[in-house]
């Protein structure tokens, strides 16, 4: 008879169980946080530091953050440091690295949430220092700060890069069209130092849709209408849920995931990744 065929022995995986709640533990770990003082920010700051970790809030105004940065603190017992950082501003992106690594000596989550969307009469009306503040903020900033962390969690433990956009990236409407264009930018960023920093660093994106956060006070009920009929889920969001996304992408649970963005609008725009 001939040679007896015989399947190759399969290999033997030890399969590691973890529970769900180390998933998203950040027990020992710093995060920092741009436009921290409000709004989206400020729910993942409360977030974080209730996940057990360290956490620096910047904005450009320094006794918001102060505020924010002592209930937080007196709350979770957590070390929270306001930073004053304007994060249009190069150097003050280079102040802010060193501002953490100085106080903290490790940086494991950057949440590049800062931005603007400045209103204006028409497209014609939008003037150059106008334009040039909206890339700042919204695009070079994020830039920036994911080159000077990045590089030093690369050299270090590694970390997580958190940027947030916009649905405006992909559907732009004429008065979003400079912060539209860069937020889509912002995609592409987070692709680029997804590579860039590999395999030490993960860096994702969130997306988000319409959430009633401290600007939307000014939205007339039209605004409230019109969400209620063109988004599935019949409503903006509230700002508390963006805090399992956020959680997700800073915490080991998100371990096989970058050069992602994450779209979270209740439904309202199709066909996206």
């Amino acid at each position: 008879m001939g040679a007896e065929l015989r399947r190759p022995a399969l290999e033997r995986h030890v399969v590691v169980v973890t529970h769900p709640n180390d998933l998203f533990d950040l027990t020992g770990k710093v995060a920092v946080i741009t436009g921290g003082s409000r709004g989206l920010g400020s729910e993942c700051a409360w977030a974080f530091a209730q996940a057990g970790a360290d956490v620096a809030i910047a904005s450009r105004k320094l006794e918001n953050c102060e505020a924010l940065a002592a209930e937080i603190s007196d709350a979770t017992g957590r070390r929270v440091l306001p930073v004053a950082c304007h994060v249009g501003d190069w150097a003050q992106c280079d102040a802010l690295t060193e501002t953490v690594y100085n106080e903290f000596g490790q940086c494991d989550v950057l949440m590049n949430n800062a931005g603007m969307s400045p209103l204006y009469d028409s497209l014609f009306d939008v003037t150059e220092a106008l334009y040039d503040k909206v890339m700042s903020v919204n695009l070079r900033g994020p830039f920036r700060l994911s080159a000077t962390f990045g590089k030093r969690m690369a050299e270090g433990d590694g970390g997580s890069i958190i940027n947030v956009s916009s649905v405006a990236a992909e559907n732009p409407t004429p008065i979003e069209a400079a912060y539209g264009a860069a937020k889509a930018g912002v995609h592409a960023l987070t692709k680029s130092f997804a590579r860039e920093y590999a395999p030490k660093v993960r860096v994702n994106c969130i997306m988000p849709g319409p959430f009633l956060t401290d600007i939307s006070k000014a939205w007339p009920q039209a605004t409230h209408d019109h969400f209620e009929k063109s988004i599935p889920l019949g409503r903006a969001g509230s700002p508390n849920e963006v805090v399992g996304a956020a959680l997700y992408l800073a915490s080991a649970a998100s371990s096989y995931t970058t050069g992602s963005v994450l779209k979270i609008d209740g439904g309202a725009i199709y066909g996206t990744s």
